[in-house]
């Protein structure tokens, strides 16, 4: 009803799981990791857990979207279902044929499928969502289902998707030898406030809605009401919406959100809502007027350690700080900065001392001719932080166009950007109209090189071997030229050291962070000023 009122191009707080509205806070990114993770391992189980409405099932469509193109997922929604209609829905899921519904003639079936994707290079993935609703007769189905393998492979990867009671069931004892073959574990907690306002600012720009839709005063309400929990983020944001539309109003505030939220939470459950989690937020927020903190091994937001909330607490805790309109500076800025990424790449290349060709276009493959290898993708500022190299950030304007800028430096307050001159920002600018996707140049140890991984053999582990060696300081012994398991233990230690996904496999992120460690690489750095 007020999708043309707003002008909005389509409902922008619909409930269902559609990934492009899929806001990517660093708890999401972490839980993309660990799944992306697990099946790139193999065998074993990954377990993710979250309360309901935290973004599972969204997460897990996300998943689908990246799944390498060699990965088979049978995908089951509903779990409530016996251990043979399990088996024989893993079937239909993959599209084995069967002759019978018993487990055995099931089992041999899954297992001839299996063995026969392993050997033309294809892994399988079963992914249960919802799974705190399986059975423990089914639970134990799906841990024989581990014990389909060959000499050296598990043949299958099985991703568990559930609520907290999920990780209670696996604790039981007679549950114990699957508990134990859980390889990675994540549990998806709700957003803060600052990923709460930044949630409904990427929705509403999904839809072409205008960023000061909601006030600052009506976000905070939001958050209070919903415990930063998306799915009741979305509903009280589409209630709020309708009874705008009723009004006649233009301007979400926060009127409208107590009203929505006793419509759509109850004025009971509404009143507890805001008594708790105000008081909860309120603290938090107090902490957190530090500001944005993105050294290396600290978190985006200083955090303090967990407090008892009372009423009292509430009376004297100072106010939360508001989020203002962007500075008119920077929306002047951002409206002159380029709409196409070909400038900011030319000033990168500069920055790079190598000069773009006049007669082809600035691209990644024009760039691989020089030297360079573009490593582009979706990041959290502390990880984009952390690779430490010169990024093209690409920004969404207030009118939803996208806008490519040049991030030459930062401090714990401010960005520095360059596009026509150096320009100087206010962090939390920036990261509102940020979502998180870069490119940037880094030169690899050999042209075209992007990945060391066993068992490989060549001059490029000897190259690997002796960076680790500069990290470490203890040279691994065996084979210089190749990737032996020594080799691979060090490497892992080394990524879980720089928070980097631990899978023993020298890939682009590992390879740049080596060489920031190991001062392997005369590369331009950002300019870290920590203060």
């Amino acid at each position: 009803m007020y999708q043309s009122y707003f002008n909005f191009s389509e409902l922008p707080f619909s409930i269902s799981p559609d990934p492009r509205f899929m806001y990517m806070s660093e708890r999401h990114q972490e839980g993309l990791a660990h799944l992306l993770y697990g099946i790139n391992q193999g065998g074993g189980f990954v377990a993710l857990t979250g309360e309901v409405g935290t973004g599972k099932t969204t997460l897990c469509h996300c998943l689908l979207q990246q799944l390498p193109d060699n990965v088979d997922i049978a995908l089951i929604l509903n779990p409530k279902l016996t251990a043979v209609e399990l088996l024989a829905t893993i079937c239909d899921e993959l599209g084995i044929a069967h002759a019978s519904l018993s487990a055995k003639s099931l089992i041999d079936a899954i297992n001839t499928y299996l063995l026969a994707a392993y050997a033309e290079g294809r892994r399988s993935v079963l992914l249960i969502d919802e799974a705190q609703n399986l059975s423990l007769e089914v639970l134990e189905q799906i841990r024989l289902l581990t014990n389909l393998e060959t000499s050296k492979a598990k043949l299958l990867q099985i991703i568990l998707v559930g609520q907290p009671e999920l990780n209670q069931m696996l604790a039981r004892q007679e549950l114990r030898q699957l508990n134990q073959r859980i390889t990675a574990r994540y549990h998806l907690g709700p957003l803060s406030l600052d990923e709460t306002r930044a949630y409904i600012l990427h929705r509403l720009r999904v839809c072409h809605g205008s960023h000061r839709l909601f006030q600052a005063a009506a976000i905070r309400k939001i958050y209070r009401y919903s415990a930063g929990v998306p799915r009741l983020i979305n509903i009280l944001c589409d209630r709020a919406l309708l009874g705008a539309y009723a009004t006649n109003a233009r301007q979400i505030g926060p009127a409208i959100i107590v009203r929505a939220a006793s419509e759509t939470l109850g004025p009971r459950r509404a009143a507890v809502k805001q008594r708790y989690v105000a008081a909860a937020a309120t603290l938090a927020l107090s902490v957190a007027a530090g500001g944005y903190v993105w050294w290396t091994d600290r978190p985006i937001v200083q955090t303090a350690k967990p407090l008892a909330v009372s009423e009292a607490a509430v009376a004297v805790a100072p106010p939360p700080v508001e989020a203002k309109p962007l500075a008119p500076a920077f929306q002047e800025w951002l409206d002159e900065a380029p709409a196409s990424p070909d400038v900011a790449l030319a000033e990168l290349l500069r920055i790079w001392r190598q000069k773009p060709t006049t007669d082809t276009p600035v691209n990644c493959d024009s760039i691989a001719t020089l030297g360079l290898s573009c490593l582009s993708g979706k990041a959290s500022w502390r990880e984009l932080i952390r690779l430490d190299r010169p990024a093209l950030l690409v920004l969404n304007d207030t009118r939803g166009q996208k806008r490519y800028v040049l991030l030459t430096g930062a401090d714990p307050s401010r960005a520095e950007v360059r596009i026509n001159g150096d320009k100087s920002f206010p962090l939390v600018e920036l990261l509102t109209l940020w979502d998180g996707n870069y490119l940037l140049l880094w030169r690899p140890p050999r042209p075209g090189l992007t990945e060391i991984a066993p068992p490989q053999k060549s001059a490029d582990v000897v190259w690997l071997r002796r960076q680790i060696g500069k990290v470490a300081e203890v040279p691994a012994g065996g084979d210089p030229q190749l990737f032996d398991d020594a080799l691979k233990t060090q490497l892992v230690a080394f990524q879980r050291q720089q928070q980097l996904t631990p899978d023993g496999i020298a890939g682009a992120r590992t390879l740049i962070q080596l060489q920031n460690r190991s001062g392997a690489e005369d590369s331009p750095h950002l300019d870290i000023n920590p203060r």
